[in-house]
């Protein structure tokens, strides 16, 4: 259970849970997944509708009053009207010094202190949380950088729509409604005025705002596109830099640009146009109102206070409008990115939790696959690296290596051990359960893996090695770090903020480190595991044969007791395996001891002879 951090900070920041993981799958249609990420935050946004419903009723009520308190000077004159009216114009400016602004630090405290932080808050942990569980295709299949601008720009837009919406729209129809109420009760050439009014400014709003809502999604997909262009260039530097393709990365991040800026244009020239149409018709209302009002009063129909209370209300409604339509065209932007967040971000798990899995219990290793089929669905890869009616059973204790040329599926067979994809046909039995039938991360709590080209987060070092194990303490990631020969270069490390050894921070992936440094880190963390069963997927690769020596003495220290399933290309590091089997085009082909594979002179022979430098020759499955 993920510790939640939230605590409540007077009455504002009281009102809901900014961290409230709600119901762990979101909807795909829009107003269902609104509901879904405002779960929990009724009360705060029901009572930021009332307050903005009260401030729009109040602006109607204002100008009543005033054209009230000029009527009454009128017909009192200076002598007698504070005589006559003095509890009455108490009262009035009691409404302007106390009610009004009551109302606006009340809505104001709403958006800055409860909704404003809450909100995004609340969405971009309910959208992180739900993209964390997607399977390892999700992630291989779009740009990191990009599913993380579409995870900050959806919460962001999205509480800001509702925000906007509570606090301007809600406002704006309320204000409307008591100036027609108000004009309604004066006089029904006034509310006529402004009923025509209100439906021409309707009928454009209607027009413009779903056009700005389609552009402002394609806007929001190629801002993302050229967010996730970007970054992948600049996590990739080193390769950029290696190849002298900076030239290249400059023409993919102008193309993206430009295409981006198509959009943004095509977006403006929409929202210009609205706005000038909206500004015409803000300019028209006061011309009509107090016009209006003029013209009752030279007839005898009207009096000097209701002239004052048409042009109150007319320039303010006239002022409010140009705000409101703005803010509706920038709730519409929010809205149209919001629904590309929903199609990004929000595809059902292809691999889930059966609702019954368990955690395994008194694991002993016992790995077998059976009949196993898995070709990445129907489009396949690229390269091959699936497997065909796989068998293969390994005991418990066993240490078992897996050879082949590239792309003969032995990736893929660690792959589905540890439930990163699921199987096609076929099924993986654990100590004689159907994986499938265990939690994901029961699974994998059980087996350490150490990959060729581990992942090393922008931590301190010290963080990175407690991966494995986070309650295991200080002290026991440093000896699992002396176990990985990583200890000595630890000490030495620095980074740009002064950290040393175990605090420095390792930057983006690792990059500070050298291959070999970044392996015997995450040899540490597999160290610090300890799981029952080892997973080792070119683990050594990149170590110098003097650390490789060494590192290989701890591994078979680290290998007793425990079911091992390696893969190497440099046979040298696994003819000590209990058990080689060698893949070719995802099935095997062969399988026995170093020994035993040498005298019958097969494929894994011929790789063996064939090797040269430790590495697997390019011809070595012809």
């Amino acid at each position: 259970m993920t510790e939640r951090a939230w605590r409540p900070e007077g009455w504002f920041e009281g009102f809901f849970d900014p961290f409230d993981p709600g119901e762990p799958v979101p909807p795909r249609t829009l107003g269902a997944f609104m509901r879904w990420n405002l779960r929990g935050s009724e009360r705060a946004v029901a009572l930021l509708g009332a307050t903005s419903l009260f401030l729009g009723l109040a602006e109607g009520v204002a100008a009543w009053l005033i054209g009230w308190l000029i009527d009454r000077a009128g017909e009192a004159g200076p002598t007698a009207f504070f005589q006559t009216y003095a509890w009455e114009t108490l009262l009035v400016l009691a409404f302007f010094f106390l009610v009004r602004p009551g109302l606006m630090i009340l809505s104001s405290g709403l958006v800055s202190r409860s909704l404003g932080p809450g909100l995004y808050s609340l969405s971009l942990w309910r959208l992180h949380r739900y993209t964390l569980g997607q399977d390892l295709k999700f992630f291989e299949d779009d740009f990191a950088g990009r599913i993380t601008q579409k995870q900050v720009q959806t919460a962001n837009e999205l509480s800001n729509a509702v925000i906007e919406f509570l606090n301007a729209l809600a406002y704006g129809l309320s204000a409307v409604i008591g100036a027609a109420l108000i004009l309604g009760v004066t006089d029904g050439w006034l509310l006529g005025a402004l009923a025509l009014w209100f439906a021409v400014y309707l009928g454009l709003v209607v027009h413009f705002l779903p056009r700005i809502r389609v552009l402002a999604k394609e806007r929001a997909e190629t801002r993302a596109a050229l967010t996730g262009q970007v970054v992948d260039s600049l996590s990739h530097m080193p390769t950029v830099k290696l190849f002298a393709h900076s030239e290249r990365e400059q023409a993919a991040a102008l193309g993206a640009l430009e295409h981006h800026r198509v959009r943004q244009l095509a977006f403006g020239r929409v929202v210009w146009a609205f706005r000038a149409l909206l500004s015409i018709l803000s300019g028209l209302l006061p011309v009509m109102l107090i016009a209006l009002a003029l013209w009752l009063w030279s007839i005898g129909q009207a009096t000097a206070g209701v002239i004052a209370m048409a042009a109150m209300l007319a320039a303010r409604l006239s002022q409010m409008s140009g705000w409101v339509s703005f803010t509706a065209m920038t709730i519409f932007s929010n809205i149209g990115t919001v629904e590309d967040g929903i199609r990004t971000l929000t595809p059902p798990y292809r691999v889930t939790d059966r609702p019954d899995a368990r955690e395994p219990e008194g694991v002993r290793g016992h790995i077998r696959f059976e009949d196993v089929t898995f070709q990445y669905g129907l489009e396949g890869r690229e390269g091959g690296g699936g497997i065909s009616r796989l068998t293969l059973d390994i005991q418990p204790g066993e240490r078992v290596a897996l050879v082949g040329a590239s792309g003969a599926g032995k990736s893929t067979t660690i792959s589905l051990l540890l439930r990163l994809y699921d199987v096609e046909e076929g099924r993986i039995l654990f100590d004689g359960v159907d994986i499938r039938d265990l939690t994901q991360d029961g699974l994998r709590r059980q087996i350490s893996t150490v990959t060729q080209d581990p992942a090393m987060f922008n931590r301190s070092a010290l963080e990175n090695i407690l991966y494995g194990r986070p309650e295991a303490g200080e002290a026991a990631a440093i000896e699992a770090a002396r176990r990985a020969s990583a200890h000595e270069f630890i000490e030495d490390l620095r980074d740009g903020r002064g950290r040393r050894g175990y605090a420095a921070h390792l930057g983006e992936d690792g990059v500070k480190l050298s291959g070999g440094q970044r392996q015997r880190i995450a040899l540490a963390r597999a160290i610090l595991k300890n799981a029952p069963v080892l997973v080792l997927d070119e683990a050594t690769s990149a170590l110098d044969s003097e650390v490789e020596a060494d590192i290989q003495r701890e591994l078979g220290a680290m290998m007793e007791g425990k079911t091992v399933l390696a893969i190497a290309h440099r046979l040298s590091t696994i003819h000590r395996m209990d058990r080689i089997v060698v893949l070719e085009n995802g099935q095997i082909a062969e399988q026995g001891s170093h020994v035993d594979l040498l005298a019958r002179g097969g494929l894994y022979a011929r790789f063996w002879t064939r090797q040269s430098g430790g590495m697997l020759g390019a011809q070595a499955a012809e």
